[in-house]
């Protein structure tokens, strides 16, 4: 990328802030809020980010205003990151990012597998967005891509998916100005 002075921008430099993982993902996330707000305004598709359940166990109120969580447990296991509705048809996926040149299997839970072979069974349309961020590309894979990558994980085949495989049976997602992660553009090709 080149910079108005001429200089590049180093990351590795010993003033670069300390590597976090705790926000790993979030930029797909990001991305993929801001589509659906655009999907949303332009009444394109209602989808939206399922919430966490939560169980809220300790709090603590240091001022009257406000209230700081201490302690907390999940409810359930959740099931995948978003659903909702386009053109009829329900719609539910899952979105995982990594910075490496594979996404290993165990970052998907096999609740969540078992949800989305549930949800494909009664019709709706499942799969998984999944974001090289080394490689600056978005892939949707297919429910039934990503089921045979699992079981075949469990009869000695590969525990993660590489970027090869998800290029070979996923479909480029589109990167644009409003819908950052224009997937609906590839679900429209996909199903309808």
């Amino acid at each position: 990328m080149k910079y108005p002075n001429g200089m590049k921008k180093t990351f590795n430099s010993p003033s670069a802030e300390p590597t976090s993982y705790g926000n790993r993902g979030m930029t797909l996330e990001k991305d993929i809020n801001q589509t659906n707000e655009y999907y949303l305004e332009s009444n394109q598709a209602v989808i939206h980010k399922k919430p966490t359940p939560v169980q809220i166990v300790t709090v603590d109120y240091p001022k009257r205003s406000a209230a700081v969580i201490r302690e907390a447990y999940f409810k359930q296991p959740s099931t995948t990151d978003y659903n909702g509705i386009y053109k009829g048809k329900y719609i539910d996926f899952e979105a995982k990012e990594t910075k490496g040149s594979s996404l290993p299997l165990s970052n998907i839970h096999e609740h969540q597998i078992e949800h989305m072979r549930a949800v494909q069974e009664h019709g709706g349309i499942c799969f998984l967005l999944v974001r090289f961020s080394s490689k600056e590309e978005t892939f949707l894979l297919p429910a039934n891509d990503l089921f045979s990558a699992w079981d075949r994980q469990f009869h000695g085949g590969r525990k993660s998916l590489s970027y090869d495989h998800v290029n070979r049976f996923g479909h480029p997602v589109p990167f644009r100005f409003h819908a950052r992660v224009d997937y609906l553009s590839v679900v429209n090709k996909l199903y309808f």
